[in-house]
Protein backbone atom coordinates (compact mmCIF):
# COMPACT_ATOMS: atom_id res chain seq x y z
CA UNK A 1 0.00 0.00 0.00
CA UNK A 2 1.32 3.60 -0.90
CA UNK A 3 0.88 6.55 1.15
CA UNK A 4 -0.24 9.91 -0.53
CA UNK A 5 0.55 13.04 1.08
CA UNK A 6 -1.52 15.53 -0.45
CA UNK A 7 -1.96 19.38 0.43
CA UNK A 8 -5.68 20.51 0.35
CA UNK A 9 -7.03 24.58 0.08
CA UNK A 10 -9.59 24.85 2.02
CA UNK A 11 -12.06 28.12 1.90
CA UNK A 12 -15.03 28.90 3.81
CA UNK A 13 -15.59 25.05 4.59
CA UNK A 14 -15.30 24.43 0.69
CA UNK A 15 -12.42 22.02 -0.60
CA UNK A 16 -10.58 24.62 -3.43
CA UNK A 17 -7.81 22.41 -4.98
CA UNK A 18 -5.46 19.26 -3.84
CA UNK A 19 -2.10 19.39 -4.40
CA UNK A 20 0.94 17.25 -4.11
CA UNK A 21 3.76 19.67 -2.86
CA UNK A 22 3.03 22.13 0.15
CA UNK A 23 4.26 24.65 -2.42
CA UNK A 24 1.99 24.43 -4.61
CA UNK A 25 -0.57 24.60 -2.50
CA UNK A 26 0.50 27.64 -0.75
CA UNK A 27 0.94 29.75 -3.97
CA UNK A 28 -2.49 29.21 -5.08
CA UNK A 29 -3.86 29.74 -1.64
CA UNK A 30 -1.88 33.21 -1.70
CA UNK A 31 -3.28 33.57 -5.42
CA UNK A 32 -6.99 33.31 -3.87
CA UNK A 33 -5.86 35.96 -1.12
CA UNK A 34 -4.54 38.34 -4.06
CA UNK A 35 -7.92 37.28 -5.89
CA UNK A 36 -10.43 38.04 -2.95
CA UNK A 37 -8.66 41.38 -2.21
CA UNK A 38 -8.98 42.50 -5.69
CA UNK A 39 -12.63 41.88 -6.31
CA UNK A 40 -13.74 45.06 -3.96
CA UNK A 41 -11.30 47.17 -5.43
CA UNK A 42 -12.68 46.26 -8.94
CA UNK A 43 -15.83 46.76 -7.49
CA UNK A 44 -15.45 50.16 -6.04
CA UNK A 45 -14.43 51.38 -9.53
CA UNK A 46 -17.99 51.56 -10.56
CA UNK A 47 -17.30 50.33 -14.06
CA UNK A 48 -20.72 48.67 -14.21
CA UNK A 49 -19.45 45.09 -14.53
CA UNK A 50 -21.56 42.90 -12.27
CA UNK A 51 -19.79 40.50 -9.76
CA UNK A 52 -18.85 37.57 -11.43
CA UNK A 53 -17.09 39.60 -13.97
CA UNK A 54 -15.34 41.10 -11.15
CA UNK A 55 -14.50 38.14 -9.83
CA UNK A 56 -13.31 36.57 -13.09
CA UNK A 57 -10.94 39.48 -13.78
CA UNK A 58 -9.42 39.65 -10.04
CA UNK A 59 -8.54 35.91 -10.31
CA UNK A 60 -7.11 36.80 -13.95
CA UNK A 61 -4.93 39.14 -12.60
CA UNK A 62 -4.16 36.86 -8.88
CA UNK A 63 -3.32 34.48 -11.80
CA UNK A 64 -1.07 36.78 -14.11
CA UNK A 65 0.25 38.81 -10.75
CA UNK A 66 3.66 38.51 -12.12
CA UNK A 67 3.07 40.30 -15.12
CA UNK A 68 0.77 42.88 -13.81
CA UNK A 69 3.57 44.29 -11.37
CA UNK A 70 5.81 44.96 -14.12
CA UNK A 71 3.04 46.43 -16.27
CA UNK A 72 2.42 48.36 -13.18
CA UNK A 73 6.28 49.21 -12.25
CA UNK A 74 6.44 50.47 -16.35
CA UNK A 75 8.29 47.68 -17.47
CA UNK A 76 7.79 47.24 -21.09
CA UNK A 77 7.66 43.30 -21.77
CA UNK A 78 8.38 42.92 -25.69
CA UNK A 79 6.24 39.14 -25.97
CA UNK A 80 2.87 41.30 -24.87
CA UNK A 81 1.83 42.79 -27.91
CA UNK A 82 0.25 39.67 -30.25
CA UNK A 83 1.70 39.67 -33.75
CA UNK A 84 -2.28 40.36 -34.85
CA UNK A 85 -2.92 43.69 -33.23
CA UNK A 86 -4.16 46.87 -34.38
CA UNK A 87 -0.95 48.25 -34.04
CA UNK A 88 1.22 45.73 -35.45
CA UNK A 89 -1.03 45.93 -38.85
CA UNK A 90 -0.53 49.52 -39.14
CA UNK A 91 3.76 49.24 -38.27
CA UNK A 92 3.53 46.42 -40.96
CA UNK A 93 1.69 49.18 -43.85
CA UNK A 94 3.74 51.95 -42.66
CA UNK A 95 6.90 49.79 -43.32
CA UNK A 96 5.17 48.90 -46.44
CA UNK A 97 4.31 52.37 -47.66
CA UNK A 98 8.04 53.24 -46.50
CA UNK A 99 9.29 50.70 -48.84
Amino acid sequence: MAVITQFVVVREGVEKMTFTSKKEADAYDKMLDIADNLIPFIQKADLGIDESVAEKLAFYFANNKDELTNLLKGVVQVNSTPTNSPAAKKAAKKTEVAE
